[in-house]
């Protein structure tokens, strides 16, 4: 077997220049290994889809460069073992070899883990979660820990020592934080909110100081909200952390309605109440942001100056519907009740003379 391998290498020698054996064997070795990944992505195109952010797309899509930067080690690699029976050359191209297989080898990896995680992150933002403001910031930061890490490798791998680099690192790093502390407590606060969701990008919410609107943007270092005069209030993400956030959004965007009404006293509450009910059931079903399914009801709350008053819950489907829910019931409500002959009140204030000991005539009162 040996002499086999002997008459081979003779036969190489005889043919091929002794510079030329070297790249000849290599360009052997990475085309059948190229091709064959280009095959295999053939038979894998319906995974490697640009819009496919299933894990098994994220993983086949990565995985396309990397495969290309392992090939070229693989060959590097068996090139430096074949050349070693050429001691013209083994001398001077082992070393430069084993060199690139390597780096090879290490780009290889740090593309894959930089792919992997971008696309990671874009398939959360696919599917509606909360970094849809920030993936942008949380990729170039995970591209920018990649290759520092990925340096520190190569370095070590060559025998440099990195560790007065890292401390000088540390050293850099407490500076800039200290110049930058107000810059990094936003930054930081931005990622409080978007690890712990209180708000998401299209929620409505109100902030402790009265403004309301939707989450446009949850930025880096402040979140747009956006008001319903089609204004933007931008708030700082660390004061944002700190206040208090009512989400009209969460749990759930469906939200009750209460609507305040008041009947005259001689009205038969028996039969206000059928009333409103028929009413407030009729507005959910046939309102296009009412919610059929509701079990709607009806509270009398308190015997007011000229009115007994009551309150009916009704269910809009968000929040911002809920201005033409009450609308809707309010029309409704008082054509019903003049169909019925149910009395809203206006408010008065009356005095009984009778009753408080006057001298008028019984059937007369003053009324104001």
């Amino acid at each position: 077997m040996l002499s086999v391998f002997e008459n081979i290498t003779n036969l190489i020698t005889l043919w091929v220049p002794i510079w030329a054996i070297g790249p000849s064997f290599f360009l052997a070795v990475f085309i059948p290994l190229w091709l064959s990944k280009k095959l295999l992505y053939v038979y894998l195109r319906h995974w490697n889809h640009p819009a496919n952010y299933e894990w098994q797309g994220v993983i086949v899509r990565a995985s396309a460069r990397p495969l290309t930067f392992l090939a070229l080690s693989l060959s590097f690699l068996g090139t430096s073992e074949f050349i070693q029976v050429y001691d013209e050359i083994a001398n001077s191209w082992t070393t430069q070899l084993n060199v690139l297989s390597l780096i090879s080898t290490i780009v290889a990896l740090l593309i894959f883990v930089d792919h992997v995680g971008r696309m990671s992150i874009t398939r959360i933002i696919a599917n509606g979660g909360a970094l849809k403001s920030s993936g942008t910031l949380l990729r170039g930061l995970l591209r920018g820990l990649v290759i520092v890490i990925g340096g520190l490798i190569v370095m070590s791998s060559f025998g440099i020592s990195i560790t007065p680099l890292i401390a000088s690192l540390g050293i850099g790093s407490l500076a800039v934080a200290l110049a930058l502390q107000p810059t990094l407590e936003n930054f930081f606060s931005g990622i409080q909110l978007l690890a712990d969701k209180p708000i998401r990008v299209g929620d409505y919410i109100e902030l402790d100081s009265g403004e309301q609107g939707f989450v446009e943007k949850i930025g880096w270092r402040s979140t747009w909200i956006k008001m319903l005069p089609n204004n933007v209030v931008i708030m700082p993400n660390s004061k944002l952390a700190q206040s208090k956030i009512i989400n009209y959004y969460y749990p759930e965007k469906q939200l009750s309605v209460p609507v305040e009404v008041g009947v005259h006293y001689d009205s038969d509450l028996e039969h206000v109440e059928r009333v409103t009910l028929e009413v407030a059931r009729e507005t959910l079903n046939s309102h296009k942001w009412g919610v059929p399914e509701y079990d709607t009801f009806v509270i009398f709350t308190s015997f007011d100056n000229s009115s007994i008053n009551l309150t009916v819950m009704l269910r809009a489907q968000e929040y911002f519907n809920r201005f033409f829910i009450r609308s809707e019931f309010i029309k409704a409500l008082h054509k019903r009740y003049a169909q019925e002959g149910i009395v809203i009140p206006y408010p008065i204030s009356a005095i009984n003379l009778r009753q408080e000991g006057g001298d008028s005539h019984p059937s007369i009162d003053s009324v104001s």
